[in-house]
Formats: structure tokens, C-alpha cells, sequence
């Protein structure tokens, strides 16, 4: 399966000096062309960290244990598509697993905002970019002679926009982590599906407007509809709101519209 950034399900593709994909043969409505399981590793050096190693399938992992040794495992959030074949590569490479959310640790050791993870020849400072889920990391990849990278997971991806997967994921957090994103200029993302974007900031500031022209939106069905945010009918929404969205996204998006009564109702008057 080929995705349209020219990754090959099973086949590693160097994106940049420290960064290599591999694509997940899940492709699906909610993954694009399936996860991008992530291999850094500065130049001259053998051993790999492994940022989301994705679905557990054995030709996946089989895939990532070949491009090792794995030194590390590293993920940017817990849902599964991201997260499930990282005790089995545990297994398999000894590599611990690093998440914010302590139920998908394995080793001493987790994630928290500000912390730098170091391997030779590269650093990764873990960015809290919460509101896809309450879990969601960011990495910010720098190393010598490199320009940075920022490994987004699923608050920005290469393409389309992404669920906040309320009422785990909050719609203010997740604006709030999208202009902490923009901050980074012309930093190249990495992100959990689709292809790498030249640009954070330019990303970031695309997702804000798209996220505030929904709100106008909803506000307008809303007012249609004659119902406040705390009355308002979800599904109702999204069929008059997302009316020429694929209807295989209808539940995604209901959890998106979820999001944004909530955030409605905390705040009447859009900025």
C-alpha cells in the first residue's frame, strides 16, 4: 500500500537526516494511508528510538525490529492505532516504552512536559500538545548540522484535520497546543498519518482557522436549530454542519461536535 508522501507499507523512507517512516499497512478513513511509525537516529550511529510503533501486526513489527537495534519507544499518545504493537516490540527488542499516560509505560521511566529525551547524536524535547486526547505529546527532534523536526502524532496531520476525541479530548487545549505548534515557523512536521509538511507554523495556523470557521458553523446551526450548546442534538449538528463530509467520518466528527458544544458553552462570544 502506497501512501501519497511515496511511503511503501513495510519499506523504510528517509525523510530527513535523523528521521525515517514506516508506513503501518492499516490504511482507513481514520488513518489515511495507515501510521507512520517513526525511526530516528543520527548519522553514524546504529541504534534507533522508535516513536509510535503503531497497530500490533506482525509484518509491522517484524518491519521495525529489522530496521533496529531498538534502543527506545517512544509514543505521542495511547490510542491504539498509535500504541498497541508497543508491548510486543518491548518484547521482542527489550526497548522500554515511554508515554505521558503511565498505563502504556513499560520501564521506569515516562514523559512529561519539558523533558529532553537524549540519544547520541540527537535530542528530543517533549512538547504538551493535549486536546486530540488528554495524552497527546509532541517531539521536537533536533541534532548537529540539522535543521529541528517536530513528530506531531495526531495533532497535526499531513493531511485532512484531525478528531478531538471529546470528552477525552478538550477543544481549548487542543487550540492552545496548535498555537504552542506555531510558534515553531518553519520547523518540518512529522506527523502521525499522511505525509511530512514543510512548515509547523504555516500548519498550525491553517488548523486554527479551519478549527474557528467549524465553530462559526456550529454556532449557526445552532442558532437554526432555535437550541443552546447544552440542549443541542450532536448528530443533528453534524448532519447540518458536515453535510458533504464522507459519511464513514459522521462519527468522528460527532465526537469533534461533542467537543465543540462543550467549548461553546464555556465560551459564548468567539474571540
Amino acid at each position: 500500500m502506497s501512501g501519497d508522501q511515496g511511503s511503501v507499507a513495510g519499506v523504510p523512507r528517509q525523510v530527513t537526516p535523523l528521521a525515517a517512516v514506516l508506513l503501518a499497512p492499516n490504511p482507513g478513513p481514520m488513518t489515511l494511508d495507515g501510521t507512520n511509525t517513526w525511526l530516528l537516529r543520527a548519522p553514524g550511529h546504529t541504534s534507533a528510538v522508535v516513536v509510535d510503533p503503531g497497530p500490533d501486526l506482525p509484518e509491522h513489527l517484524d518491519a521495525i525490529a529489522a530496521a533496529g537495534p531498538i534502543a527506545l519507544i517512544l509514543l505521542t499518545h495511547g490510542h491504539s492505532d498509535h500504541s498497541a504493537g508497543a508491548a510486543a516490540l518491548h518484547q521482542r527488542t527489550g526497548a522500554p516504552v515511554r508515554a505521558l499516560d503511565p498505563a502504556h509505560r513499560l520501564g521506569d521511566e515516562g514523559l512529561a512536559a519539558g523533558d529532553v529525551v537524549a540519544r547520541p547524536g540527537l535530542e528530543l524535547r517533549v512538547l504538551p500538545t493535549p486536546g486530540h486526547t488528554a495524552d497527546s505529546l509532541s517531539f521536537l527532534l533536533t541534532g548537529a548540522d540539522t535543521d529541528a523536526a517536530v513528530l506531531t502524532g495526531d495533532t497535526i496531520l499531513g493531511r485532512g484535520s484531525t478528531v478531538v476525541a471529546h470528552p477525552d479530548g478538550r477543544l481549548g487545549d487542543y487550540l492552545d497546543s496548535l498555537r504552542l505548534l506555531r510558534e515553531l515557523g518553519e520547523t518540518t512536521v512529522l506527523p502521525g498519518h499522511g505525509p511530512e509538511l514543510p512548515a509547523a507554523g504555516a500548519a498550525a495556523r491553517h488548523y486554527l482557522a479551519h478549527r474557528h470557521t467549524r465553530l462559526e458553523q456550529v454556532r449557526a446551526a445552532l442558532a437554526a436549530m432555535g437550541v443552546e450548546p447544552a440542549r443541542a442534538d450532536a448528530a443533528e449538528v453534524v448532519r447540518r454542519v458536515y453535510a458533504d463530509t464522507d459519511r464513514a467520518l459522521w462519527l468522528a466528527a460527532e465526537l469533534s461536535v461533542r467537543a465543540q458544544l462543550a467549548y461553546l458553552r464555556d465560551h459564548p462570544t468567539l474571540p
